[in-house]
């Protein structure tokens, strides 16, 4: 909850720019703030180096930051904040909880600082534009894959990793509108969050099972949700096939055993260049596309090694 404390801080954090004496274009170099949801999965440091890649060509100053895991909204406001009393030419953020920000993001308007969104957008038009894989789509397919990976009827479940952030609400809908729109004959019988986190997501995953043992399979909504899930089938014994949602060692190694049976990749060094990028343009005052799709792919041991989802993977 975005708390009273918390605004009377931000809003003495962002006072401090009133009193900065020059701008960021004025310093040696260009000052673009990223502010993720954390850095416990893979997937953050794969954004970053995306990041790291566009600051170095367009020669711009970018930092990199993210509380600890993503439950933590209070911490990422405060990061939020204290980047925002640097007085940047631009800010990306990757909203934990898409309403939470948006009073320190409409100072940040008013300040004429441009801001970008990524991975996640925010309940609100003040972010420029939004780097992102379309979510909805992304679940989508894994509902089909998932329909054909399992004869098209039978029970399952879905281990999601945020009810918050919009990234868990498109995942979760377009996986659980999928499944009722186009395979009538299967049942979502349990859907729970984990928070992204894996011993939580685990515990999820055999509850679930113990509750439902004929369940034939799980859907997993990130990185840490499939490997949660991963690992309370393996737990367990049982037989459910498992789909994840990004990439990582854990998730690409099960893959090719054949443990997981695939999962939907991004394009989170994408995410992390088009973000910058779209910085850079919003602080020299250029147009900008309001949605900016960074794609997805569906992967699993027979194209895992293919060069275009190769390309998309990260350990």
């Amino acid at each position: 909850m975005f708390t009273r404390r918390r605004l009377i801080g931000a809003a003495t954090a962002l006072a401090l720019m009133s009193g900065a004496g020059q701008s960021a274009f004025a310093q040696d170099k260009v000052y673009i703030p990223l502010i993720s949801k954390g850095f416990q999965h893979q997937f953050w440091q794969a954004v970053k180096l995306g990041a790291d890649k566009a600051g170095a060509e367009f020669g711009v100053d970018v930092t990199f930051e993210g509380p600890d895991n993503e439950t933590q909204v209070d911490k990422q406001i405060d990061m939020l904040a204290a980047a925002l009393a640097k007085q940047p030419a631009a800010v990306g953020i990757a909203a934990l909880d898409s309403q939470a920000v948006i009073p320190l993001l409409k100072k940040a308007q008013a300040a004429n600082i441009p801001v970008i969104a990524f991975d996640s957008g925010v309940e609100s038009d003040i972010p420029l534009s939004t780097a992102s894989t379309d979510n909805t789509a992304a679940a989508a397919l894994a509902a089909d894959k998932m329909a054909e990976l399992i004869g098209g009827e039978g029970k399952i479940a879905v281990v999601g990793h945020s009810q918050t952030s919009l990234t868990g609400i498109h995942r979760r809908d377009g996986f659980v509108n999928g499944i009722k729109e186009k395979h009538p004959n299967i049942e979502i019988v349990a859907l729970e969050y984990g928070d992204g986190d894996q011993l939580k997501s685990t515990e999820i995953t055999k509850a679930i099972l113990a509750a439902n043992p004929d369940i034939k399979g799980i859907f997993g909504t990130n990185e840490g949700s499939a490997i949660g899930v991963l690992n309370g089938v393996r737990e367990m014994g049982a037989k459910a096939v498992v789909i994840g949602f990004d990439s990582g060692k854990v998730q690409k190694e099960a893959i090719r055993s054949g443990a997981m049976a695939g999962a939907i990749t991004q394009n989170p060094v994408g995410i992390g260049y088009e973000t910058v990028k779209a910085a850079v343009a919003a602080a020299k005052g250029e147009k900008l596309e309001k949605n900016v799709d960074t794609g997805f792919y569906w992967y699993d041991k027979s194209n895992i090694d293919a060069p275009e989802i190769a390309a998309v993977l990260y350990d």
